[in-house]
């Protein structure tokens, strides 16, 4: 199945080239360095206030999470992007400050690198080929730059670990709708960008900046469709992925399957009431996916499930803005990118604000209440509960 989409994809691709050809005759008062933007972010937190648990951590989340804790550079990120051409468009984003352990820092690492081809003239149809974010999970394709909670939910974001991976991925979306994604951004709403109304992608499956280790590829869709009622702003949507999942790391010792390839299946559901100024985010998923079990020292393919729910209400002052949030989510399942599939069980409540200096500087504080069970091979008996209170404050440019 993913291989028929691919070769569609391709025969897609071409055509819209070919245009792209024929269109490169237009001439264009405008030079290439007039059509390339640069901006960014950077965000610095500290996590050692009030902390009650040493041993509460969160890998995929913030590595800087219990220990001695200290000063941290969450993300540094210079973006690199533009419409170079009426129908083509591209977008490369490095961070410089991502930590491979926790104990290694500030490495630079690609995070996007994709180009968008426009099928038609108003690109409603758009073909998506490079490393860039996976169409599952509002929050996981929400920037960080506009989330609220310091980190995304356990229980979407363990589908795709950093949230991208390299491959092909066809959005549409009508003008108008693309247009109100993206003034769902700007407009300060916490959008997560324009996405399409509609996504179906092929990738690898083994997540961004590592090498396909199997010959199936993941196919991936989503539906989501944002709409106005008043003055308030709806979206609901619905995505799924399918596909299979080599281990990427293993205990010695621990019993896997001979060639560790797993399936890695999920299906979920997205509701948001945009913040105007009461807002709700929440999100759902159920699949199937590689799970450490303790009782048998193995990793077998196991249900999982979990979401969160995210309450908000933006108070505008001026030109500063304040948005008191609270978030509870809950995770059962496996961690397929970390040691062993890490087996978790995750209950969590976050209580904070975001204030807004202007457009250029946020800061967030934000209490966290969290109760976590992550076991592997090594450590069978791992249950951590704490709180600590968590602060960032973050540059934009």
């Amino acid at each position: 199945m993913s291989r028929v989409i691919l070769v569609c994809f391709l025969v897609i691709g071409f055509n819209s080239l070919s245009q792209l050809t024929k269109d490169s005759t237009e001439k264009s008062t405008k030079k290439w360095y007039d059509k390339i933007s640069i901006r960014g972010y950077t965000q610095i937190r500290y996590n050692g206030l009030l902390q009650t648990n040493e041993d509460l951590e969160c890998e995929q989340c913030d590595k800087s999470w219990g220990g001695e804790g200290g000063f941290f550079i969450r993300r540094m990120r210079i973006i690199f992007y533009g419409q170079i051409h009426p129908r083509l468009y591209f977008y490369i984003q490095p961070d410089f400050a991502s930590a491979p352990s926790s104990s290694t820092l500030h490495f630079t690492q690609l995070r996007d690198a994709y180009f968008d081809v426009g099928i038609d003239k108003k690109n409603e149809f758009r073909l998506r080929i490079g490393q860039s974010k996976v169409p599952f999970g509002f929050e996981n394709m929400q920037s960080s730059q506009n989330r609220l909670p310091l980190d995304r939910n356990d229980a979407l974001n363990s589908a795709v670990s950093n949230e991208r991976d390299l491959g092909m991925f066809f959005y549409w979306a009508p003008e108008k709708k693309r247009k109100l994604f993206s003034s769902l951004v700007s407009d300060g709403l916490k959008g997560s960008g324009d996405y399409g109304v509609f996504a179906l992608g092929v990738y690898n499956g083994q997540t961004a900046n590592r090498p396909e280790l199997n010959l199936n590829r993941h196919i991936v869709s989503r539906f989501s469709y944002p709409f106005q009622v008043r003055n308030q702003i709806f979206e609901t949507g619905v995505q799924a992925y399918k596909g299979k999942f080599t281990l990427l790391s293993t205990s010695s010792g621990v019993k896997f399957a001979e060639d560790k390839l797993y399936d890695d299946e999920r299906i979920g559901g997205t509701f948001v009431l945009y913040p105007k100024p009461f807002g709700i985010l929440a999100e759902y998923n159920i699949g199937r996916g590689p799970e450490f079990d303790k009782f048998a020292d193995s990793i077998s393919t196991q249900s999982l499930q979990g979401g969160f729910v995210t309450a908000c209400y933006k108070m505008n002052v001026g030109d500063q803005t304040l948005i008191p949030f609270v978030r509870y989510q809950k995770y059962k399942g496996g961690k397929k990118h970390e040691l062993d599939a890490r087996s978790y069980r995750v209950e969590e409540l976050e209580i904070g604000a975001e204030w807004q200096m202007g457009k250029n500087f946020e800061l967030v504080v934000m209490y966290t209440m969290s109760s976590r069970r992550f076991e592997d091979y090594t450590k069978q008996e791992n249950y951590q509960r704490g709180n600590l209170l968590r602060i960032q404050a973050q540059l934009n440019f």
